[in-house]
């Protein structure tokens, strides 16, 4: 498989052509019920932006594939440097909606006590997923980072970093490929080239063939892979985790995908998306090419579908509702977990914000509006 050709699994019609996954029936049916509640995560954060109750959310639709399927291959020792566009990663394995949902709201259980934006998750268990950063490539150098320590320790984990086809014009893309190469780092880089840095197209991007072909500059394998294949996604990163693991080092994988949505909730695609592309690209929606898929292993109806949906979706709102009517984080947290030991001029500027707060009421939570 060279770097221009495109890896692929599922044909369009649901067939395969003769891989196999190795995922029981179960796994299987995991793998679709994740995407199907990245799509009703989407659709309710969606509406609760809308609404005023949350200041923000990213779009996954279109993308869910990419996910999911990078998600399946790895092992819960692995560390995951997510891109904001990776919900799937996390609910694929194990972390709830409720967890996710206190982060939405910035609330008192969410991770990081409120101080991120919304997507911006964190969490530590049941796999390690290192919070979401919004300046562009900066955790490729830190992924990196994390795995040359893998690697010194000896551990046979690795490190899965995340990020989009504008990300590839980041400072931190060329460091981050070019120090995992010489240190032969245990780190699988994933492309999800959707088509849209924002309102920039790919072509706009970068003059290369391809963003797989990047990687042979700096000395690694590059590929290229069907993004809305779940099993080539797979397939694709267990060699290249298995690649990083045996010691010789990182690969490049470029996800061809398409964001079928806006770039946030605060962007509206039509203003610079072709009408006709969405209309392309909906027709290789990744859910429904998995539907077909599943069944023609007897594992899906369109019964089945809607039902697995409707469960999603009222899964989702009960998360919701409840993260909304947690209470927002305390005053205090605002000082804690930054110092060991408090110094004097941060204290008395604690007890002066509590004496105010005292005063003047609790310190709002805000009204929903975000700048962004």
């Amino acid at each position: 498989m060279t770097s221009q050709q495109l890896l692929s699994v599922i044909e369009p019609d649901g067939s395969t052509n003769g891989h196999e996954s190795g995922l029981s029936k179960d796994e299987l049916l995991h793998c679709y019920r994740t995407m199907l509640r990245v799509r009703a995560f989407d659709d309710t954060c969606m509406k609760l932006q809308r609404s005023g109750r949350i200041g923000f959310s990213i779009p996954n639709k279109g993308v869910e594939a990419c996910q999911v399927g990078a998600a399946s291959a790895l092992q819960k020792t692995d560390w995951i440097f997510p891109s904001y566009r990776d919900f799937g990663m996390a609910l694929y394995h194990g972390i709830t909606p409720l967890d996710m949902m206190h982060n939405m709201f910035g609330n008192a259980n969410d991770s990081a006590r409120g101080r991120q934006m919304p997507v911006h998750f964190s969490f530590v268990k049941p796999i390690r997923f290192v919070s979401i950063s919004s300046p562009i490539g900066t955790h490729l150098p830190q992924a990196v980072g994390a795995a040359y320590a893998m690697k010194l320790r000896g551990e046979k984990h690795a490190a899965l970093v995340s990020f989009g086809d504008g990300g590839t014009s980041s400072l931190g893309f060329h460091s981050g490929l070019n120090f995992a190469a010489v240190w032969k780092a245990p780190v699988v880089f994933l492309c999800q080239n959707n088509g849209w840095a924002i309102s920039c197209p790919s072509s706009e991007q970068t003059a290369s063939e391809s963003y797989a072909i990047k990687a042979k500059a700096y000395g690694m394998p590059g590929v290229r892979v069907d993004g809305n294949d779940v099993l080539a996604m797979r397939k694709a990163m267990l060699d290249a985790l298995d690649h990083a693991r045996a010691g010789h080092g990182p690969t490049l994988i470029e996800a061809v995908t398409y964001r079928m949505g806006g770039h946030s909730t605060s962007d509206d695609p039509t203003r610079y998306v072709p009408k006709h592309e969405v209309e392309e690209w909906t027709k290789k929606d990744p859910v429904a090419r998995f539907e077909r898929f599943l069944a023609t292993r007897k594992l899906w109806t369109k019964e089945l579908g809607e039902k697995l949906y409707a469960e999603a979706m009222e899964e989702i709102g009960a998360a919701a509702k409840l993260a909304e009517a947690t209470a927002p984080p305390p005053l205090e947290t605002i000082f804690s977990d930054v110092y060991a030991t408090v110094p004097q001029h941060i204290r008395k500027q604690g007890e002066a914000s509590f004496e105010l707060a005292r005063r003047k009421g609790d310190a709002s939570a805000g009204d929903g509006k975000f700048p962004l």
